[in-house]
């Protein structure tokens, strides 16, 4: 009996436990629903609050990138508004010359009508000389008692030797008035087409500097015992000298390509601030593509400013090339445009294609892009290349005569090695190092003085003219004439220039006496 009281017991302890359990975690279930509910509640509001927060900040981006774009939209306008004011006042200039040289067309037609006026007079005297031949036809005739078939002919063989002198002094009057028309000619033309294209010239140099924003760079891109520097000397191919020159390295090379991958890429790394072998490896070949790039636009770039075509692309890419590549600090590449318009503008005047012209000018110095890496002169190189992609034997001519390698065999070549001349000798247009300059004038002095019968030389006028004195006993003045020509033809042969060198021979015979 106690035993089934146990049992009972027992059975009601565990139902009633039972069901306060139940009750505890049906409480508990309730309390994680309604906590729930509040923490997704709170959720709700504060993603609510979040984007509000970013589509404040994105208006305000927005609003900077807008007030940004509108600053660059007014800067290129009134960048725009600059050119075209600057093209209206060359356009103004053009007319002015247009009307200088319909002034001197009429010039000329008011010339020629007094040739004719002179013609006429001209062929007047030619009858008087008739009747007057007549005349001592006849009287010949009564005097000698020749007949008149034998009078006529000794008259017209006097008359015959008479005309022959009066043809050759004539002639040789209207020679020496030609040439010197010619040559006022040739200087009105190439005066005009200095005038008609101006451009500014850049100086540059063979040796790039990249600027440091701190001294504690330099280490960072010499890197642990050189790594990182001769990584970069060893993928790019250029000299990296870094010295105490505050904040600046300095990149040399002979190839002007390489260089300016070099310094791209040496920007790039110090803008990253990355530097190791395998990021500065990565950041070359991007620097590689980007000069690349940049050379074929160049070149497409200088094609379309002349206004030729169907250049060959590999043409293209070299004429792009010239942009990196400078001779006494004249860059090339602005150097062979300049040389392209002054030729098409010579070749206008003198009635010729200026196209064709302008191409042989554009491609005169092509040979200059890859002379660091060809054995040989840059106008035979040119040359070669002109043909290899090709280019007519006439541009083949102009490119590889105008330095007087080859003989000129078109008008092209002569236009040719004008415009270069003129591009290459006006002022402003090319620099020199200080000691060359200064050498360059020794030589000149130098040569002038080697030739008997000169007593002293002076280079003057930065080496573009010698003025020498000889010594009157020994230099007559015909001597004199023939001295300045040696002289000049030795320049020629032992110096390189830009431009011309006038060579000036001062012969003097001075009497000193004294009065007691």
């Amino acid at each position: 009996m106690e035993a089934i009281w146990i049992l009972l017991i027992l059975g009601i302890g565990i139902a009633a436990g039972f069901l306060g359990a139940k009750f505890y975690f049906k409480k508990e279930m309730v309390d994680y629903e309604q906590n729930g509910a509040k923490l997704l509640e709170n959720s709700k509001k504060e993603a609510d609050f979040i984007l509000k927060e970013a589509e404040i900040k994105l208006k305000d981006e927005i609003f900077k990138r807008r007030n940004d774009i509108e600053k660059e939209v007014k800067e290129r306008r009134e960048e725009l508004a600059s050119v075209e004011k600057r093209l209206f006042q060359k356009e103004e200039a053009i007319v002015k010359k247009e009307e200088i040289l319909s002034e001197k067309e009429v010039e000329i037609l008011k010339k020629e009508k007094e040739i004719n006026i002179g013609l006429q007079e001209i062929n007047k005297k030619i009858d008087d000389y008739n009747k007057k031949l007549n005349q001592i036809n006849e009287e010949l005739t009564k005097i000698s008692g020749i007949t008149k078939d034998e009078a006529k002919h000794i008259i017209m063989q006097n008359m015959e030797d008479e005309a022959k002198y009066e043809v050759a002094k004539k002639l040789k009057e209207i020679e020496e008035e030609y040439q010197q028309n010619a040559h006022k000619k040739a200087q009105e033309i190439l005066a005009l087409a200095i005038q008609r294209y101006s451009s500014d010239f850049v100086s540059e140099k063979t040796v790039s500097v990249v600027p440091l924003p701190n001294d504690e760079m330099k280490g960072r891109i010499i890197g642990r015992e050189g790594r990182n520097i001769r990584t970069l000397e060893v993928v790019t191919g250029v000299d990296l000298i870094i010295d105490d020159t505050p904040e600046a390295v300095v990149l040399s090379c002979f190839d002007p390509i390489k260089r300016e991958i070099a310094r791209l890429s040496l920007e790039k790394l110090i803008a990253d601030g990355r530097i190791h072998p395998a990021r500065i490896e990565e950041i070359v070949k991007i620097s590689e593509k980007e000069v690349d790039e940049k050379v074929r636009e160049l070149g497409q770039k200088a094609i379309f400013e002349v206004g030729v075509h169907k250049i060959n692309s590999e043409l293209t890419k070299l004429i792009g090339q010239l942009n990196y590549r400078t001779s006494y600090g004249q860059n090339i590449y602005q150097h062979s445009l300049e040389t392209a318009f002054i030729s098409g503008i010579i070749a206008s005047e003198l009635g010729l294609d200026y196209k064709k012209a302008r191409r042989a000018g554009l491609l005169h110095d092509i040979g200059k892009a890859v002379d660091h890496t060809i054995q040989g002169s840059h106008a035979i190189i040119g040359a070669d290349l002109a043909k290899k992609f090709g280019e007519s034997e006439e541009i083949i001519n102009a490119v590889a005569s105008h330095h007087d390698e080859v003989p000129k065999t078109t008008i092209y070549a002569v236009i040719v090695q004008a415009a270069d001349a003129l591009s290459g000798a006006r002022p402003g247009a090319r620099g020199e190092m200080y000691e060359s300059y200064i050498k360059r004038l020794e030589n000149l002095e130098k040569i002038a003085t080697d030739f008997e019968g000169v007593s002293k030389s002076y280079a003057i006028q930065a080496g573009r003219e010698v003025r020498v004195i000889v010594e009157n006993d020994k230099i007559n003045d015909n001597s004199a004439f023939i001295l300045a020509k040696d002289i000049a033809k030795k320049i020629e042969e032992n110096l390189t220039y830009p431009g011309q060198i006038r060579v000036t021979v001062i012969r003097e015979t001075r009497a000193i006496e004294y009065a007691k």
